[in-house]
């Protein structure tokens, strides 16, 4: 398949698609579509950005539209399940887009909200329900919701919910599919988990796999590293951010707290930025997406878990003010500004502490990341330059162990053998309240009564 024009949709849903300007489908559309078209249960290996939200929403739209059946109350014809509400929110937006001239209703269901006006759309009667797990379960508990005339069933970024601990509710919720449906099973990694729940899913499915190898999936990205002490990232991001042609920029960090303190410096500097992550309100959330896609922001600080399956075009840099500890993750960072094929560029900030993290990327790219010329290791202080340098201190296991029921006296001694084994950290953590000074009148004078 090479053209959209080949699968011989419906009219309207054609329509729909040459107003978004689709033409020629994208490697997961051209292997998916036909067999999902054809009533197949569906194997996809693919990443976000690939375009696979086309490649299951084309079908399910095309087969309700052909039937142009009347919605039933609390009971939607086609399922899809997502492992976060901002996913969640984007394929509503694309089934939104997709099915803007057929009669079709659609919900979405997701944490974090009132439930009333979900409930109300359920109870009017959907044909599509957009879903994750947990909200999903709640309304059906509560029978808002049965799953018993569904006649197709979607399962995306299935790797995503499975770090996410989602995989009991999948449970609960395939256990309430009926048996003759359709499924599409969507996810960015195959491992063996994975795996056992597509067999449990799926009946003899079409097996779908165009992940490119971590070493080209990167290739169009330019790749950069810059070496700075934890003190000096901050205003690095900030005379980057200021340079010209660094416009929509997307920057992540290990923590939500340092999602926090990021953002707020930047907005203080001048820099129109905002934090999403986990602790963030829905509507929070949903608001900063909505100013980072208008541009009304310029930078979008988050932590991994919130930004996984953000899917916005136009982001010209990634800034890892953190590197990752899990090198799987700086390929899904650094993909979200080489969306389907396009440029971009990945900065990554790098401390001496951090050397250890970047080479496990390297090896998993197999690639090196250039060194940023203007930002060299040599501009590390000469105590940070060796890597590693704090690793050679002695290890606590060489250390004698205290005694918990020990006396004031036995605990002295064994802070002095300490240090002069070597344990320096045992003595520092007890200075305040155990050590005295030495070689002082005031050491050898008697304590008066």
């Amino acid at each position: 398949m090479t053209s959209f024009e080949q699968l011989q949709l419906i009219k309207p849903l054609q329509r729909a698609l040459a107003g978004e300007g689709y033409e020629r489908p994208t490697p997961i559309q051209a292997q998916t579509i036909p067999p999902a078209l054809a009533g197949q249960d569906i194997l996809g290996c693919a990443q976000t950005g690939t375009g696979k939200t086309a490649a299951f929403a084309i079908p399910i739209l095309n087969r309700l539209g052909q039937r142009n059946r009347k919605s039933i109350p609390r009971r939607p014809l086609a399922l899809v399940l997502a492992p976060t509400r901002e996913l969640a929110v984007q394929i509503g937006e694309s089934f939104g887009a997709y099915g803007r001239h057929l009669h079709l209703r659609q919900a979405l269901i997701y944490g974090g909200v009132s439930q009333a006006r979900q409930v109300r759309a359920l109870n009017r009667g959907v044909h599509v329900v957009i879903a994750t797990p947990g909200r999903l379960l709640d309304l059906m508990n509560q029978g808002h919701l049965s799953l018993d005339k569904l006649e197709t069933f979607v399962l995306d970024e299935a790797d995503r919910m499975m770090d996410m601990g989602f995989l009991p509710d999948l449970q609960r919720i395939i256990r309430q599919l009926p048996k003759q449906r359709q499924s599409l099973f969507f996810s960015a990694t195959l491992p063996p988990k994975i795996v056992e729940l597509s067999h449990e899913l799926l009946t003899d499915p079409v097996s779908v796999n165009v992940t490119p190898k971590k070493s080209t999936s990167v290739k169009a990205i330019e790749q950069r590293v810059l070496f700075v002490e934890r003190r000096g990232k901050q205003t690095l991001l900030q005379k980057i951010l200021n340079k010209a042609g660094v416009e929509r920029t997307l920057v992540f960090t290990k923590t939500k707290r340092g999602a926090n303190a990021v953002a707020g410096k930047l907005e203080r500097s001048g820099i129109k930025a905002t934090a999403i992550h986990g602790n963030k309100s829905q509507n929070a959330r949903q608001k900063a997406l909505d100013a980072f896609r208008r541009n009304d922001v310029q930078v979008l600080v988050a932590t991994d878990v919130a930004a996984r399956g953000i899917d916005i075009d136009g982001i010209t840099h990634v800034v890892n003010f953190d590197i990752p500890l899990d090198p799987d993750s700086y390929v899904h960072r650094i993909g979200r500004t080489g969306r389907a094929g396009a440029d971009g560029v990945a900065l990554s900030f790098c401390t001496s502490q951090e050397h250890a993290d970047l080479r496990a990327i390297e090896r998993l790219i197999g690639q090196k990341i250039n060194v940023d010329p203007d930002q060299p290791a040599a501009n590390l202080p000469r105590d940070q330059s060796n890597e590693g340098s704090r690793r050679r201190e002695p290890s606590r296991r060489n250390k004698p162990r205290r005694s918990s029921g020990g006396s004031g006296r036995s605990r002295g001694r064994a802070s002095s053998q300490a240090e002069s084994a070597g344990g320096t950290a045992t003595v520092k953590k007890n200075r305040t309240r155990r050590r005295r000074p030495q070689n002082s009148k005031a050491a050898a004078k008697p304590r008066s009564k």
